[in-house]
């Protein structure tokens, strides 16, 4: 079984204690970061209430880890009613999409993780859901086929995808507001660091600590969180239940995360680039190949923060590393390779 990356954006089982429900915001006041997104879904929140109707559907996409189950418990709570929370490929056939949608009452938020991994066949009874509030469920086949139509009560589905290229045309220009979620700057972890050790009674903590937590968070709130339990345990079990900076060190270096946030995978797929492939240009088959990972984890879950940090370039002919990357790993960095110093937006010179 492979190990648990405690740097992994994705939820994992230990997220799922009973501790964490209590951090989650209820309110778009307690939600924090993202100012852009909560301006718009304020006023669209605003205007629904007002008119006692229930809010347009929200397309939200970005990495992992961001926020995007919690918004849809914030926008049901301020609606005032209840979210059901799915995922694309837990809906295998219609008949899951239509027992889902037939018990949600007025107003309801329908929300569905990993939206572009829909079935194609599950997806035809959405268009008519999310446009007309209702379903037209065929019985039988054949000569006895007989198309029922099923009315539904006005519901807001918000649709969370960390691929949203990969979403149909169709299904995309149904959603009223899409929205990308960022990675969160140091200044609005620390505020949900602040908020989560008064919720779990962490008890003395430093500023500085908090900050080395954030500063190795990968700019996403569940790996902040994921980090603060960690530390918490480390400082009952190996200290005096006080969290200190020293405190956070022993227990990250335990970890394998380092000052920059980066775990024991990430500094072997920059070594692997930056040695067994001499800086690069290579694709990310071979990187998942050598590494014996799958390609799809590396894009996913390794890159994204790689490519933020400017670790590593994406350009037309491959993965680069550049030169912070090389230095960070303790690796030689070739001027031979054409990419920008600061590796910003994968460009390359010719």
């Amino acid at each position: 079984m492979a190990k648990e990356r405690v740097v992994e954006p994705s939820a994992q089982p230990t997220d799922e204690e009973s501790v964490v429900p209590a951090i989650r915001p209820r309110t778009m006041a307690e939600y924090v970061g993202q100012s852009a997104l909560k301006e718009r879904l304020g006023i669209a929140l605003t205007a629904a209430r007002k008119r006692g109707k229930a809010m347009e559907h929200v397309l939200l996409h970005g990495p992992p880890g961001l926020g995007k189950t919690t918004l849809a418990h914030v926008i049901a709570n301020e609606m005032g009613s209840h979210a059901s929370v799915t995922s694309g490929p837990a809906l295998t056939k219609g008949g899951d999409l239509v027992g889902t949608l037939t018990k949600m009452q007025d107003r309801d938020i329908l929300f569905i993780d990993e939206i572009h991994r829909l079935p194609a066949a599950v997806e035809e009874y959405i268009y008519p859901a999310m446009e007309d509030y209702r379903i037209d469920f065929t019985l039988d086949a054949g000569m006895h086929a007989k198309v029922v139509t099923i009315n539904l009560k006005p519901f807001t589905l918000i649709g969370a995808t960390t691929r949203p290229g990969m979403l149909t045309q169709a299904l995309r220009t149904r959603f009223g507001m899409t929205h990308h979620l960022g990675f969160y700057p140091e200044g609005d972890l620390l505020k949900i660091l602040a908020r989560a050790c008064g919720i779990m009674e962490v008890g003395a903590v430093g500023a500085g600590a908090l900050a080395m937590i954030a500063a190795r968070s990968r700019g996403t709130p569940r790996v902040a969180l994921r980090l603060l339990r960690r530390v918490h345990d480390y400082a009952i079990v190996r200290g005096d239940g006080t969290v200190g900076e020293s405190t956070v060190e022993a227990a990250l270096k335990l970890e394998s995360v380092d000052a920059m946030g980066l775990d024991a995978l990430d500094r072997s797929y920059l070594t692997v680039l930056g040695t067994t492939y001499e800086g690069g240009p290579t694709g990310v088959e071979a990187l998942a190949a050598t590494l014996g990972e799958d390609a799809g984890t590396l894009e996913d879950v390794v890159e994204p923060y790689l490519l933020q940090s400017g670790f590593v370039a994406r350009t037309r002919q491959g993965r680069r590393i550049t030169r912070a990357g090389a230095e960070h790993v303790g690796v030689a960095f070739k001027t031979t390779a054409a990419v920008s110093e600061d590796g910003a937006g994968g460009l390359f010179r010719e």
